[in-house]
């Protein structure tokens, strides 16, 4: 088992009070035992608005909502969608689409997710009691409202978006699924290159305390998590495929939901690659798609119902298949992205046709490279870097020329003579030899311009452990996808140091990474490219 180093822990206690001042900051309220969260009244007297306390499983109770259609005929019944709240939300989060949804015709229920707010229970994290949940509250909707029973559809942001694909492998009745900023593969989203992904973990964990009440599950897997306890790193694999919907991949397809999936490039809780992956997999009708932004942000104007692309084609899904009305989405390219440059949207037939061009850097010479320092180059911080990049064209930049080589390994391409458009995941091969049996690098890939100054294209982490100390080993390490486009007069540039503060890193006091390129095996990066 590796022990957390000192400096470690303190990082991690700084970010996890960081979080839990933010929470105080942006008005969140104690969760057991507090006054009912409740609606402005403009919103709490809309017309056909009513809140309810909704028998959940378990015997819990959960706090929902339900809007219906204005003006329906007696004895007419109506779609309906379910919207289980994000991470730490409450009821009233959906507000502004449910009464849009509401407005052309469907009955739609919104629940605050069990162990937050006032619901009951405690946080699962969408285990098993969470997917009954979602049962229950079709259910109860079936019995107390207009729904139609042959017309179903759940959706949801983040937290709302994988319960809803965790429930179209478990419920049948669920007919169209729009699942936004969510995960596919929770292990791949917070343990990518079985490396704990510090932020997005304590960021959970201290929203979870300030809205909610963890479960004791919940409280031990983030302990043994942050605490890089290996010993109990099956264990956590395993509470976090119980939590993926690739685990239940076939029972989804067999049950033949449609499902859109929206995610941005920037994600730092729910990175894009496991939702192309799963998408991939997907045997129904399935939609993709991928905008700039970081976690929630592509969707968060859509939330105060200002104009929104994400919900806009939500709304058109859910009218596709559960109302069943011709509008197109069904016939065009499935796969939509809109690069971070902002060049309007590009479709694709499937994911394998993104970036079908590849260009092959080589990183020749052997360069090494001093563990436990930060060079300077990082992937920002967890939600603001890359809202900043989506909003003002402001991701995180380095001087690449400045970069200490003594703790950075930097290979660049040569400039091009015309834009570069990258556009889905680039993959890395290098071998490295370590002086010690564990370790940790990040891979960041920069745009740099004619003064040196590189921006942030793309980055990922990657832990080792139980390697013998001088004996080189081959790695293969897919970084987080995009769509960005290289400025003509351009390069890339691929830069690798041990340290950055979106992780837990591995190394031992003292311990020097070297990467090579044997004759037999050499090193390169390929970077996908969008086909001229």
């Amino acid at each position: 088992m590796v022990r957390p180093k000192p400096a470690l822990r303190t990082t991690a206690s700084i970010t996890t009070a960081a979080v839990l001042l933010t929470g105080a900051a942006l008005g969140a309220a104690p969760a057991a035992g507090a006054a009912p969260a409740t609606a402005p009244a403009s919103a709490a007297s809309a017309p056909g608005l009513t809140f309810h306390d909704i028998p959940g499983s378990g015997g819990i109770t959960l706090k929902g909502n339900v809007f219906r259609p204005a003006g329906a005929p007696a004895g007419a019944t109506h779609p309906l969608i379910v919207f289980p709240t994000s991470w730490a939300m409450p009821q009233i989060e959906y507000l502004a689409q449910a009464q849009k949804l509401a407005d052309s015709g469907y009955v739609v229920v919104s629940y605050t997710s069990r162990g937050f707010w006032l619901s009951g229970g405690k946080i699962e994290v969408a285990g098993p009691p969470d997917i009954a949940d979602a049962s229950a509250v079709i259910d109860w909707a079936l019995a107390n409202t207009s729904a139609d029973p042959d017309r179903i559809g759940m959706g949801g942001v983040s937290y709302g978006a994988g319960i809803s694909l965790l429930a179209a492998g478990h419920d049948p009745r669920i007919k169209a699924v729009a699942a936004l900023s969510g995960w596919a593969d929770l292990i791949d989203s917070i343990y990518s290159g079985r490396t704990q992904h510090l932020q997005a973990a304590a960021l959970l964990g201290g929203a979870g305390l300030i809205t909610g009440r963890p479960s004791d599950e919940l409280s031990r897997t983030l302990k043994d998590f942050l605490g890089s306890n290996l010993d109990k790193e099956p264990e956590m694999i395993a509470w976090g495929a119980k939590r993926s919907p690739a685990t239940y991949l076939d029972k989804i397809n067999t049950n033949g939901a449609a499902i859109m999936m929206g995610n941005a490039w920037g994600d730092t809780i729910f990175p894009p690659n496991q939702y192309a992956s799963f998408y991939e997999k997907l045997a129904g009708p399935k939609r993709l798609e991928f905008r700039p932004g970081d976690h929630a942000t592509a969707e968060l104007t859509g939330l105060f119902g200002l104009p929104n692309d994400t919900w806009t084609s939500t709304r058109r899904w859910f009218d596709r298949y559960l109302k069943g009305e011709r509008n197109g989405i069904d016939t065009e390219q499935p796969v939509q992205l809109k690069s971070r440059t902002d060049k309007g949207y590009e479709g694709y037939a499937d994911w394998k046709s993104v970036g079908a061009a590849k260009n092959r850097i080589a990183l020749d010479g052997t360069k090494k490279v001093w563990a436990n320092v930060d060079s300077g180059a990082n992937g920002g911080i967890t939600l603001l870097s890359n809202a900043l990049d989506q909003f003002l064209k402001l991701p995180p930049t380095v001087s690449v020329p400045l970069l200490p080589r003594t703790f950075a390994s930097v290979w660049q391409s040569e400039r091009y003579g015309s834009e570069q458009g990258v556009r889905g995941t680039a993959e890395l091969h290098t071998t490295v030899t370590s002086t010690k049996s564990s370790g940790t690098f990040v891979a960041y890939l920069y745009d740099v311009g004619p003064l040196g100054v590189g921006k942030l294209v793309s980055n990922a982490p990657y832990t080792f452990h139980g390697r013998t100390p001088g004996r080189p080993f081959p790695v293969d390490l897919e970084l987080f996808s995009t769509a960005y486009d290289v400025p003509a007069g351009h390069r890339l540039a691929l830069v690798i140091d041990t340290v950055d503060p979106l992780y837990i890193e591995h190394n031992p006091t003292g311990a020097q990474l070297t990467f090579s390129s044997p004759a037999s095996d050499p090193s390169h990066l390929s970077v996908p490219l969008r086909e001229k």
